[in-house]
């Protein structure tokens, strides 16, 4: 077995042992408390070449990864670079050993600037020893333009959207040379144009001999940049296949096990009276005019482009931002919402965009994480909570959304991005809302948890519920809307029934 300092420098040399297999993981076996992860499983990467790693939260895909990136140590199996056994016990002997990792959740310092994020810990100094900020920065404009990404380096990091932070984490992966780049679900909050820009950079990488190795749910993504795939489900190693050789639904069948009929499971339910109606919202500087209505049992879908206002509307009929004019009014009455606590007595409920920033609270369980927004509700009485019902009612909600979990007092940190989404769903339905406002509902989770949380909202409206969905999918928005609003810069900009949406016609009002 090879230090990570030894390997480092036999990289260095280039006098490294011909292998068939530029990254290789042998007989992978990783437990957590309650949960076999990885069992038995194994991997393998090519030169200059896209392997993607698709399987359903909780299939063990980021656990292989953060062993491969030296932030987990399995507890059986070995990893092997270029046909030499390595130990990684931190990031850091990853690094030294030219595997790099691009994580879902961006990780750089928002007060430090775009070229010391990238250098930190190898910043480049004078003869005085200290930081050499001019070369710094010309090193990054270097690797910039290397890489066509138009970013100052001396701007904020905190300063830049989230599309650019993405693009300063790839620059940041590309400086340290690596052999082998892993990228987890990097195109979640990226433009169609700047997915072309990413994959671009991709196809240059994978021209120079790095070997990619890419996690995501997306399968046109799958089909557009990747040469083969690996599927995994239940911790299992299932297959690995060339892109060119399965169809969609061959994948699917291999992630889930079974066959999903109807990934957009909508039902024509009667519609209701108007529930929810919006007039001439108003958020200065953010989003003006916004009108609509939402009647029970219909799903209204809210589409449009990044920097749309979508997610800003959301927030302010929730009260998280009162809006600056405008009314909102429920079953023909004016009400005043001006925080969420009032818009939960109004029997509304609001699925945040980021399940990790707004939604979960990682560090307590899953009991802890779904029974928040009822604890003012019919489990409470004379100031004391109902526990035991309480506790009844988690438990019967887990089962009907199938959360896996070993119990309901694990860390909710410890599930699936899928899983953790059906808490969050599982919460707000236990409120017994009229009014659900779902904003990105299934981003960064497997097409099983999908097609699932599609039959829950399906279930919801059968009750009467009014829907608001807001979603970056176009297919989700075509597939369980019955009207779409689209909105562009701040406006909405017109209307489609579900008869007439397509996706020119909503790209087109999304573009004016």
């Amino acid at each position: 077995m090879v230090s990570p300092t030894t390997m480092a420098a036999v990289r260095k040399s280039g006098a490294i042992p011909n292998a068939e297999f530029l990254l290789a993981a042998e007989g992978i076996r990783k437990e957590f408390p309650g949960v076999v992860a990885l069992d038995d499983v194994s991997f393998h990467l090519k030169r200059g070449s896209v392997h993607a790693l698709m399987g359903e939260n909780g299939a063990g895909k980021s656990t292989l990864m953060k062993i491969l990136a030296g932030i987990y140590q399995p507890d059986q199996g070995s990893v092997l670079m270029k046909g030499v056994e390595i130990q990684l016990q931190s990031p850091l002997d990853a690094l030294e050993n030219g595997i790099a990792m691009i994580h879902q959740e961006l990780n750089l310092m928002s007060y430090m600037t775009v070229a010391e994020n990238i250098w930190i810990r190898r910043e480049p100094l004078n003869r005085f020893g200290l930081v050499d900020h001019k070369e710094m920065n010309r090193k990054t404009a270097a690797l910039f333009n290397r890489l066509n990404i138009a970013i100052h380096p001396e701007t904020k990091v905190g300063d830049l959207s989230v599309a650019n932070r993405q693009m300063v984490e790839i620059a940041k992966a590309v400086s340290y040379e690596s052999d082998v780049l892993i990228m987890d679900e990097p195109t979640s909050a990226l433009t169609e144009r700047e997915v072309e820009h990413l994959f671009r950079i991709i196809r240059d990488l994978r021209e120079q001999g790095i070997g990619i190795v890419y996690i995501t749910h997306k399968m046109n993504e799958l089909f557009e940049i990747a040469d083969e795939f690996s599927v995994f489900r239940d911790g299992k190693y299932i297959g690995t296949h060339a892109s060119s050789d399965v169809t969609r639904d061959d994948i699917i069948r291999m992630m889930v096990g079974r066959e999903i009929t109807q990934m957009f499971p909508k039902e024509d339910v009667p519609l209701g009276d108007v529930i929810l109606s919006v007039k001439n919202l108003t958020l200065d500087g953010v989003f003006r005019d916004v009108s609509f209505d939402v009647r029970a049992g219909e799903i209204l879908g809210v589409a449009g482009l990044v920097g749309s206002g979508r997610s800003n509307v959301a927030e302010t009929i929730f009260g998280v931002t009162p809006a600056s004019s405008g009314s909102i009014e429920i079953d023909g009455k004016p009400v005043a919402i001006d925080s969420p606590t009032e818009a939960i007595r109004n029997r509304m409920a609001f699925l945040t965009e980021d399940r990790k920033d707004t939604g979960c609270l990682l560090i307590l369980s899953v009991l802890e994480n779904m029974q928040l927004a009822v604890l003012q509700d019919r489990y409470v009485d004379k100031g004391f909570v109902e526990q035991k019902s309480l506790n009844t009612a988690c438990e019967e909600m887990c089962r009907k959304l199938r959360v896996k979990t070993p119990n309901l007092n694990e860390r909710i940190e410890n599930l699936s991005g899928g899983n953790q989404q059906k808490v969050l769903i599982g919460r707000w339905m236990l409120t017994n809302p009229r009014i659900l406002i779902l904003d990105e509902p299934t981003r960064g989770i497997d097409v099983g948890a999908k097609a699932e949380i599609h039959r829950l909202v399906t279930e919801m409206t059968r009750n009467g519920v009014a829907v608001i969905m807001i979603s970056s999918e176009m297919p989700e928005v075509l597939g369980m809307s019955d009207r779409v609003m689209v909105m562009h810069e701040g406006r909405v900009t017109g209307f489609l029934d579900r008869s007439e949406a397509t996706q020119i016609k909503v790209m087109d009002l999304a573009s004016r």
